[in-house]
């Protein structure tokens, strides 16, 4: 099936990794199908949201039966290229770095980071979780050299937009950005931010202006 991934909104697009995580477990206990409602009690999104989210994709499914969890994980895994390998480079190798090398998405074998950088002569031309760690000074040639598209950024706020700027021609297509920082890039570079302390002080106002 040919699908325009370009037309399919990008609410839905973020919510495939966690269709497909959950899929995976379904078949790894040996399910044979699941209903919207049970994929929506399971992973906290409503049934009419996952009907329509899987709507952009065709009929995966069969009213009265629900969804096949083995051609639904076959699906998703094409649709978001388990076959192939991201290679991944961490910058900033402090408390929050550390614990991304030692996890390196040891449950999503299509993500893998291969290499880190750091300024800290201590902590350079060490392994860390088996990946080496080089000074940030030769992020240019190794980030060419490995063939790296995509970076997690976890350096201080006040460094983050001088070290974004040396990626605008290194193949670098995406950045997950743990600092506050709001960054200025190409447009052939793609940023999520994720701000930790944004994320719990939004925490608290649900708790406490919506509760369950």
């Amino acid at each position: 099936m040919d699908i325009d991934q370009t037309k399919i909104p990008q609410a839905t697009a973020k919510r495939l990794p966690l269709y497909y995580r959950y899929l995976k477990n379904l078949s790894a206990s040996g399910k044979q199908r699941v209903s919207s409602a049970e994929l929506s009690e399971a992973i906290k999104v409503d049934s009419a949201t996952i009907r329509r989210d899987f709507s952009y994709f065709g009929a995966l499914g069969k009213k009265g039966y629900g969804y096949n969890v083995h051609y639904l994980l076959s699906f998703f895994s094409k649709t978001l290229d388990q076959d192939e390998t991201t290679k991944v480079a961490l910058i900033g190798v402090g408390n929050l770095g550390t614990a991304f090398l030692h996890y390196n998405f040891i449950k999503n074998n299509n993500t893998k980071i291969e290499l880190a950088f750091d300024a800290d002569e201590e902590k350079v031309n060490q392994e860390i979780g088996g990946v080496p760690v080089y000074h940030i000074d030769e992020f240019t040639k190794q980030i060419k050299e490995k063939d790296i598209s995509v970076v997690i950024l976890t350096v201080p706020v006040h460094v983050a937009q001088s070290i974004a700027d040396q990626m605008n021609d290194t193949g670098i297509r995406g950045i997950l950005n743990f600092t506050p920082a709001r960054l200025t890039v190409p447009d052939h570079i793609r940023v999520h931010h994720i701000d930790l302390a944004v994320e719990l002080q939004a925490l608290v106002y649900f708790m406490k202006h919506y509760p369950v």
